[in-house]
């Protein structure tokens, strides 16, 4: 097995490029949200580049998709705050965000998925 750091994974980039852009749009949330749902939804951000991160340098295939699906389940959590922030009126448009959450669950399932044998 090859040796890579998680820094080289594209999913884990992704996902990277999400917190970032999470931790910019909750800087508008109100003062009072600071340390309840900006909290909560800074947490699942860096849980999703955390645990891909954790899964990368898991020896076994079962290891590192235990990780990987601890991440999509963070990137689901942050799904929901989304919207919750969006229907609050805390976000007006977390379409980027979403559409990139998309494409890392997308990555994220494919190394959680088994593959078929043909």
């Amino acid at each position: 097995m090859s040796m890579t750091s998680f820094t080289n994974l594209d999913v884990w980039k992704a996902a990277h490029q999400v917190t970032l852009a999470l931790y910019r749009a909750v800087r508008v949330f109100p003062e009072d949200e600071r340390f309840c749902l900006s909290l909560q939804m800074r947490r699942a951000a860096v849980s999703i580049e955390a645990n891909i991160a954790e899964g990368s340098a898991k020896s076994t295939t079962r290891e590192r998709r235990r990780y990987y699906a601890i991440s999509r389940g963070s990137a689901e959590e942050l799904r929901c705050f989304l919207i919750l922030a969006k229907d609050l009126g805390f976000l007006r448009d977390a379409g980027d965000m979403n559409e990139n959450l998309d494409r890392v669950c997308a990555m994220l399932y494919r190394l959680v998925t088994p593959k078929l044998q043909t």
